[in-house]
Parts: C-alpha cells; sequence; structure tokens
C-alpha cells in the first residue's frame, strides 16, 4: 500500500471511531465550543475530548464550591483543557480497533531519531485527515454554528504543531479560533 494511501486508510478508521463518539456526545444538545482529538508525545492512539459551553458552566461551578476559587477563575483555567473536560475519553471504547492498528505500526520507542519522527508525523496526518473528513461531513456543526466550534488535533504535552494543524482545520477568523489563539495556543 502507497504511503497516502496508508494514511487514507487509518484516516478512515480514525474517523469512524471519532463520528461514533462525537455524534453520540452531541445527542445531549449542549452547545460546543472545543472538539478535539488528542494523542501522546508518543504517538499512542488518539481519543476524543470536547467541552461545551454548558458542561464548562456546570464544571466549573463544581470545582468552584470545592475550593475557594470562584468559578470565573476555574473556568478560564480549564476552558481548553482537554484532560478536565467531563467529555475527556468519551466512548473511547469506539476506538478499540483503531488502538490495535496504532499497536500493528512500527513501535515508536523502537526506532532511530528520524524513522520517530516520520512515524509520528504520519499518525498525526491520519488524525488531522480524519478530523477533516467529520468536519467535511458537517459533524462539528450539529448542534452549533462551525465558526463557534474549534476543532483540534493535539498532541499532549502542548506542542507548536498544535498550532499549525488549528490553523488547518479552522479558518483562522472565526471567533473560536480567535479565541483559542488568545488563551490557548503554544
Amino acid at each position: 500500500m502507497k504511503p497516502t494511501q496508508e494514511i487514507e486508510a487509518l484516516a478512515a478508521e480514525i474517523a469512524g471511531a471519532a463520528r461514533m463518539s462525537f455524534r453520540t456526545l452531541f445527542e445531549n444538545d449542549e452547545r460546543y465550543y472545543y472538539c478535539t482529538l488528542f494523542t501522546t508525545g508518543e504517538g499512542h492512539a488518539p481519543s476524543i475530548s470536547a467541552w461545551s459551553w454548558e458542561a464548562l458552566e456546570r464544571e466549573a461551578a463544581r470545582q468552584g464550591d470545592e475550593s475557594d476559587t470562584p468559578g470565573s477563575t476555574i473556568a478560564e483555567l480549564i476552558k481548553w483543557s482537554y484532560a478536565d473536560s467531563p467529555y475527556c475519553c468519551f466512548r473511547d471504547e469506539n476506538f478499540d480497533d483503531v488502538k490495535q492498528l496504532f499497536i500493528a505500526r512500527p513501535a515508536m520507542a523502537e526506532l532511530e531519531a528520524e524513522e520517530r519522527n516520520r512515524e509520528f508525523e504520519f499518525r498525526l496526518k491520519a488524525m488531522e485527515l480524519a478530523m477533516n473528513m467529520l468536519d467535511d461531513e458537517g459533524v462539528f456543526a450539529l448542534n452549533q454554528p462551525r465558526e463557534s466550534v474549534c476543532v483540534l488535533v493535539e498532541v499532549m504535552p502542548p506542542d507548536e504543531i498544535n498550532t499549525e494543524i488549528a490553523l488547518r482545520l479552522n479558518q483562522a477568523d472565526s471567533p473560536a479560533m480567535q479565541a483559542w489563539l488568545a488563551e490557548a495556543a503554544e
């Protein structure tokens, strides 16, 4: 299989898993502003996370009640945090086949630096293509206008590549993208 076909095949599998997870999540009719497919610096199989305005309000209030910190301060701190979202790894079981595909790929830890970088880039490209596929299908505009959502593929811990991918996945002048660039970009 050619590299382009290989990326497209992996992207289709990732998109299938992410589609099921996001569509199920969006059945709650909340208004989303952040949808991400994230991985680690080791290139593990991705998971989704998302924030809606409603979930942010609930979580900030909950954490505020448990501490002496005002909910508005907490909201600022967690607004763009994939890990703090109650929707982090939502329906992760949908990614079981994707995890197997990632395990079947060359083991990143066993590769030389140049090969490891190529493999990591391959995995990120497949993830970005998957999110593009979902975007083209209108998935991120199900509960809100598309320009209100920042759609991301992120490496954790944060890396500069996150901003480069974000600029390719979103219109730079959209309100959601402008907010993310000002508040969270690397």
